[in-house]
C-alpha cells in the first residue's frame, strides 16, 4: 500500500474513529486503526466491540486532490502512537507506504517514521445490519435529545440496563428516557418515515451516546439511524457509527410521571438555576446536596440550604405565577440543578402532588422535554 494524502483530512478522521478505541482492550489489534486505501479513497475504521466507527476520505472532494494512490491495500496501525505521528508532522502532506510484513513508513517533509503495523485479516468484521428499518434526524437534534437525558442514566453497573438511555419509537414520534432510579429525563421528537416503525426496548449506552454526541455535526445535517435486533447505525456524511444495544428489559418508568399536580409554579430558568447553584455551595459541603424551597406567598420562593459548620443560605425569588397549595419542599440540587442546565426556554413550569412526590420540570414553551426529580425526607 502507498499514498499521500492531506494532513488535516487523515487528521480529521483519526480525530473521529478514535473516540472507538479503548485503552482496556482484551483483543489487542482493537487497539489500532485499520486503514484500507483503494480507488475509491481511504477508509479508517476502529472499534471496541460495543461501538465501531469508520470514516471515509474521497481521492477528491470539491474539486481540491486529497489523496494521490499509488498502490491500493490495507494496514492496522496502533492508534495512539499514528494519531500523534500525524497531529506533529511538519508538512502539510503525509506519505504512507506499507512494505514487508506490514511494517509502515510515514515521510513529511524531512521527517521519516516506521511503525510496525499488524495484518488487517485478523481485524474483526464490522456488524452487517439490514437496513430495512431507517429513521431519519437532523443531527442538531439527536444532540439536543442525547444532552437533555443523558445526564440522567445510572453510574451504577451493578443495574446495567439503568446505565442506558432507552428509545421508545411509534406513531413517527422518538422518545429517550434516562432514569438512575432518583431522577428521571425524556425528550421525544417527531421523525419522517415511509414505514410504520415500533420499537419499546431499545436501550443505548450512556457512555456510547455522549461519544456519538461529539461527532454529530451542530449545523442541521440530516441523519439516518438503522435499526436492527442487537444494533444501531447511525449514517452521517462520511461517517457511520455502530453501537450495541444493550440486553434487558427497561422497567416501565411511565407510572411515576403525575398526571394532575397540587401545586404549580413558572419560573424563570435562569434566576432559579443561580439561586439553587448559591444554595448548593453549603449543600455539598454537607455531602448532602440538600436544598429545600418554601412558597412564601403566590409570587415569592424561598430557596435555602445550611451547614452545621458553616451556615446556612436563603435567597428570596420572584416567581411568575404560582397556583394550587404553597408547599415546603427538600431535593437533590445537583440533580436539579443538572435538570435545569438543559432547559433551553427562558421559563420552566414546574409541577408538585405533595412534599413528598415526584417534582416534574417542563420548559414553558411547547418543547416535548419533561425531567422528574424524587424530593428528600427531611426532620425539620
Amino acid at each position: 500500500m502507498k499514498f499521500t494524502i492531506a494532513e488535516d483530512e487523515l487528521n480529521e478522521a483519526i480525530q473521529i474513529v478514535s473516540k472507538a478505541i479503548s485503552n482496556r482492550t482484551s483483543i489487542p489489534i482493537l487497539s489500532g486503526i485499520k486503514l484500507d486505501a483503494d480507488h475509491q479513497g481511504l477508509t479508517l475504521t476502529a472499534s471496541d466491540t460495543e461501538i465501531s466507527i469508520q470514516s471515509f476520505i474521497p481521492l477528491e472532494r470539491d474539486e481540491r486532490q486529497i489523496i494521490e494512490l499509488d498502490v491500493p491495500g490495507s494496514v492496522v496501525l496502533p492508534a495512539k502512537f499514528f494519531s500523534e505521528i500525524v497531529r506533529k508532522v511538519p508538512t502539510e502532506q503525509i506519505e504512507i507506504e506499507v512494505t514487508e510484513n506490514f511494517r509502515t513508513l510515514i515521510r513529511s517533509g524531512t521527517l521519516e517514521v516506521q511503525i510496525v503495523g499488524l495484518d488487517p485479516e485478523e481485524y474483526p468484521l464490522l456488524p452487517q445490519i439490514d437496513g430495512n428499518r431507517i429513521i431519519t434526524l437532523p443531527s442538531d437534534i439527536i444532540k439536543s435529545m442525547i444532552r437533555q437525558t443523558v445526564f440522567a442514566v445510572s453510574s451504577n453497573e451493578s443495574t446495567p440496563i439503568l446505565t442506558g438511555v432507552l428509545w421508545t419509537i411509534s406513531d413517527g414520534i422518538i422518545k429517550f428516557t434516562g432514569c438512575d432510579r432518583h431522577r428521571l429525563a425524556t425528550r421525544e421528537a417527531r421523525f419522517d418515515s415511509n414505514q410504520d416503525i415500533r420499537a419499546n426496548n431499545i436501550v443505548v449506552a450512556g457512555k456510547t451516546l455522549n461519544e456519538l454526541q461529539k461527532i454529530l455535526p451542530d449545523q442541521n445535517v440530516l441523519v439516518d439511524i438503522v435499526l436492527s435486533e442487537n444494533q444501531l447505525l447511525f449514517k452521517l456524511q462520511s461517517v457511520l457509527f455502530y453501537t450495541r444495544i444493550l440486553d434487558g428489559t427497561y422497567p416501565d418508568t411511565s407510572k411515576l410521571i403525575p398526571q394532575s399536580f397540587q401545586t404549580e409554579l413558572v419560573v424563570e430558568t435562569k434566576k432559579l438555576a443561580e439561586a439553587i447553584d448559591r444554595a448548593y455551595l453549603l449543600s455539598r459541603e454537607e455531602k448532602t446536596n440538600i436544598v429545600r424551597m418554601v412558597m412564601s406567598d403566590r409570587q415569592t420562593i424561598e430557596v435555602s440550604s445550611s451547614s452545621s459548620e458553616l451556615g446556612k443560605v436563603t435567597e428570596q425569588i420572584h416567581v411568575n405565577e404560582i397556583s394550587g397549595e404553597l408547599l415546603k419542599i427538600s431535593f437533590n440540587s445537583k440533580y436539579m440543578l443538572d435538570a435545569l442546565k438543559v432547559m433551553d426556554s427562558e421559563q420552566i413550569h414546574i409541577g408538585f402532588t405533595g412534599s413528598m412526590q415526584p417534582i416534574i420540570i417542563k420548559p414553558a414553551d411547547s418543547t416535548p422535554l419533561l425531567q422528574l426529580i424524587l424530593p428528600y425526607r427531611t426532620t425539620n
